[in-house]
């Protein structure tokens, strides 16, 4: 603990920072309908989303290591400005290009941001108000994933998709401010002068370019199998194996291989791994399901993560007490098993699904994932010392964030090949002879009064279109629980390390001042 840092200072600017930057990542997806019908550009508005994914997520580890070198303080700071000055600018943007490359800015401020919030942390608590208050963090990125269509719709409608963007700077503006004064007289730990892995960012940078876009564009704007995919492929390859290379010769690497070598590095960050290919792939289909099978309406469909996530806001809390009395092993094995049932039970979802049962999966869902996400944290940041917390945190960061992106291709194609098998099978036509699309089959789901044919044949027709999407989402739901599963395993290896109370540390300490 920091005697020199104001912590209440410290702590209210975090949380205003962290929410709203973590807001930016689902506040914008309500407004892209008017944005779009704004600016225009509908052939690449998906870039506005993809363009910030890139970029904070390249952004985590580097930001890491540098906060270790020369203080959180300034790379909080620096991560600040640019997310304001980047709200700013999307805010005046005329073109559809524009905002992408201002969203590409804004990703690199949020992405030091989210990382060193939770940094910051572990310098200035105690291994047992640590627990207590990652968990209070995990809930407010939670509570952000909540209001954040409600308050970007409240803000099209009553104001201008504008305010979306404009409404960060003057918080962003006041958590700088706070920070700025609460962290004045931080202690760096780290080296300070040491040289920087200009070999190490200019390789991983590419690399993670690469991958992401292959990750963003293939199957999409190209093939999988196509000229533009295999570049991209090589070159993550290539540029992977060159930073690999770096790393072992770098005075002070980016990312220290040799933290691979600790069971609870290694196993923390493949838990975390695997829950974003699981919860990141699979929960982006509850909206479609329950709008396309159960027929909400599109405003009921925008909210029915909200239960899910409050469960996870709720086990985040009580995770972070949990581990002052059990175990890192025992709350990520009963998180990931509690996730497990979960995604079972979303796969056994089906067109007689009442809309409360649906709700009551998420549940179970959200209360799972939010005893694992606080505690792979927690666990991380009681292994290391504070001069590796920024390392180390935003590894744990930057792998969820990498496993939530594979997931969401991998199970978006696991969900596009079921139906195309489905497709063929039931040799669907749409009256022109070649079988309709996965797109064209949930627009008759969507708007079936605009299928022009007879009663009877149009209420089977649809059925047999449910029956199909229902498959597929089961399958999809599977094949999310496979990679949960997997994690039980990681989860049993943690070990048997758990935080210590204070006053226990207090006692062991005791014997060797004697000494």
């Amino acid at each position: 603990m920091e005697p020199a840092i104001n912590r209440k200072l410290v702590l209210t600017g975090l949380i205003i920072g962290m929410f709203f930057s973590a807001l930016e990542q689902t506040i914008v997806g309500t407004a892209m309908p008017t944005i779009i019908g704004e600016l225009n550009g509908f052939s690449i508005f998906a870039w506005v989303t993809t363009a910030y994914l890139i970029t904070s997520t390249t952004v985590i580890p580097i930001t890491g290591k540098l906060s270790d070198l020369f203080g959180r303080r300034k790379l909080y700071l620096i991560g600040t400005i640019l997310f304001i000055i980047a709200s700013a600018l999307c805010a005046t943007a005329e073109t559809m290009e524009q905002l992408i490359v201002y969203r590409g800015l804004q990703g690199i401020g949020g992405g030091m941001i989210m990382p060193l919030s939770q940094t910051i942390i572990g310098d200035i608590f105690t291994a047992e108000q640590r627990a207590k208050w990652q968990g209070v963090f995990g809930a407010i990125f939670g509570l952000s994933s909540v209001i954040g269509p409600f308050i970007g719709g409240l803000l099209v409608d009553t104001i201008s998709w504008h305010w979306i963007f404009l409404i960060n700077v003057p918080f962003g503006l006041l958590s700088a401010i706070l920070i700025f004064a609460g962290m004045k007289h931080e202690v760096i730990r780290g080296k300070g002068k040491a040289k920087i892995d200009f070999l190490g960012i200019a390789t991983l940078i590419p690399a993670l370019v690469c991958l992401l876009l292959e990750l963003s564009l293939g199957g999409d704007k190209f093939e999988w199998i196509s000229a533009p995919s295999i570049a991209l492929i090589a070159g993550a390859i290539l540029f992977t194996g060159l930073f690999i290379a770096a790393e072992k010769r770098a005075e002070e690497p980016i990312l220290e291989l040799s933290l691979f070598k600790n069971r609870v590095f290694f196993t923390t960050n493949m838990i975390g791994f695997l829950l974003g290919l699981g919860m990141f792939g699979a929960i982006m289909f509850v909206p479609m399901f329950m709008q396309g099978i159960m027929g909400v309406s599109p405003t009921v469909a925008g909210s029915t993560m909200t239960p899910m996530m409050i469960a996870l806001i709720a086990a985040s809390v009580i995770g972070g007490r949990l581990l002052l009395k059990w175990t890192f092993r025992t709350v990520l094995t009963s998180g990931m098993a509690i996730t497990t049932i979960g995604f079972f039970l979303m796969s056994t979802m089906g067109t007689g699904t009442p809309q409360w049962v649906a709700y009551t999966f998420m549940v179970v869902l959200g209360l799972g994932m939010g005893l694992v996400m606080p505690t792979i944290m927690i666990a991380v940041q009681n292994e290391f010392p504070k001069h590796q917390l920024g390392t180390v945190t935003s590894a744990s960061t930057f792998f969820r964030s990498i496993g939530g992106t594979i997931g969401v291709t991998v199970l978006n194609a696991v969900m596009n090949h079921s139906l195309q098998e489905s497709i063929a099978e039931q040799k669907f036509s749409m009256g022109s002879g070649q079988a309709p699309d996965s797109n064209a089959l949930f627009g008759i789901l969507i708007h079936p009064d605009l299928l022009k044919i007879p009663e009877a044949q149009k209420n089977a027709f649809i059925g047999a279109i449910k029956d199909m999407w229902v498959s597929s989402f089961s399958i999809t739901f599977l094949t999310g629980l496979v990679f949960v599963l997997v994690g039980i395993l990681f989860a049993l290896s943690v070990g048997k390390g758990r935080v210590k109370r204070d006053s226990e540390k207090i006692i062991e300490d005791i014997p060797s001042a004697a000494n």
